[in-house]
């Protein structure tokens, strides 16, 4: 089954994170991953706490699913989908299969497609019907853990080592945050509003700052994370906590609004917040999840403005991208990572994406103590 390439020493078992339940998330000793003949195995060097992740932690709608779409989490599985990992282990055919080698750093996407339903045929693998997103199904264990596999299926990139992994971790945010802008279809006479100054929304603001618009606006409530979207390239940004954002932005375009809306909270008041402030046959590119059902006018997307409404999911063909923005210093990465703990503060980490106001993007780091 595997190939000795690269096994060296390796440990039997590793410490990692394990999800049971809503707060109920463990650290356990667990066996380090067997892999198959064309299956990679990585020591896991930095992992990212997504707001998915910590919104997994406290519940619904993750556990308990809801009339239009079925539980997520299976557990118990090891959680995290945001991470980068050293190869230390090559199954007989993998080396061929990925085009990697031992003492590789790479990335893997943070779906792994069947290849095989109507979806990854048409080549939308981010619709997999099996939707196999490590860190949530019981067969895709995640990377809060020392060691993990890329199994046969997934779609694995290397990285310059000249990534630091605490950066290289972001590689998967940023990938969203392309797709999310490549969704708005954004044009140079475009006014460009993101909402939201999380990790997604900041990378929205520099990805969307590429595509050259007329007018890029932030938004968030907090000043401080309005400050790095500056750096990420906003040319406005406008807390609704202080002022009449809506007006602000009507003001800025002689009345009509914004071109593109894209929304990053997953706060219903956004939601309704954007439809008033966009221009009639606007984009709304809708890129969040929320904690529960959000209810707004349908008359405004189409009798009133006839919008273009795009949900956006996972992040196809975008990995590429976002390594190469990283690799250019076109993100400030040490402003957005404001917190590296080992992984043994998991708990401490999850709790700050949660207040939100303290942190922006939380990376883990398996082998410090």
């Amino acid at each position: 089954m595997m190939s000795s390439k690269g096994d060296g020493a390796l440990p039997s078992v590793m410490q990692c994170v394990v999800c049971y339940g809503p707060n109920d998330y463990r650290m356990e000793t667990r066996p380090i991953p067997v892999i198959g003949d064309d299956e990679v195995l990585v020591k896991v060097l930095a992992v990212g706490i997504c707001a998915g992740d910590a919104k997994c932690f406290s519940g619904a709608p993750y556990f308990w699913g809801s009339d239009t779409w079925p539980q997520y989490v299976q557990p118990p599985v090891i959680p995290g989908h945001e991470f980068v990992g050293e190869v230390v282990k090559l199954g007989k055919d993998a080396k061929a299969k990925h085009n990697l080698e031992v003492g590789d750093y790479a990335v893997s996407e943070n779906i792994v497609p069947c290849w095989e339903c109507r979806y990854c045929k048409r080549g939308s693998y981010n619709m997999c019907i099996p939707h196999d997103v490590y860190g949530f199904h019981q067969n895709s264990f995640g990377a809060m853990c020392q060691y993990m596999k890329y199994p046969s299926k997934a779609i694995n990139h290397k990285i310059s080592k000249s990534i630091p992994p605490w950066k290289a971790a972001f590689i998967e945010p940023l990938a969203c945050s392309v797709h999310a802008v490549e969704l708005g279809k954004i044009e140079f006479d475009d006014v460009v509003v993101v909402s939201g100054c999380g990790p997604l929304g900041l990378g929205m603001i520099a990805a969307a700052k590429l595509k050259c618009p007329k007018l890029l606006i932030a938004m968030d409530l907090y000043d401080w994370k309005l400050d790095i979207a500056k750096k990420c390239g906003a040319d406005v940004t406008l807390n609704p906590a202080t002022c009449n954002a809506i007006e602000n932005v009507k003001k800025l375009t002689d009345g009509y609004g914004c071109d593109v809306y894209i929304e990053a909270t997953g706060n219903p008041a956004s939601v309704k917040q954007g439809l008033q402030m966009i221009a009639r046959q606007g984009t709304f590119v809708e890129y969040s999840v929320f904690g529960k059902e959000t209810t707004v006018d349908w008359t405004v997307i189409s009798d009133a403005k006839e919008l273009t409404i795009r949900g956006g999911h996972c992040s196809p063909y975008t990995y590429p991208v976002a390594i190469r923005m990283i690799e250019n210093d076109q993100i400030p990465l040490e402003d957005i990572i404001t917190h590296r703990l080992p992984m043994k503060e998991f708990l401490k980490g999850i709790e700050l994406v949660n207040k939100s106001a303290e942190s922006i993007k939380i990376v883990l780091l398996p082998w410090e103590n």
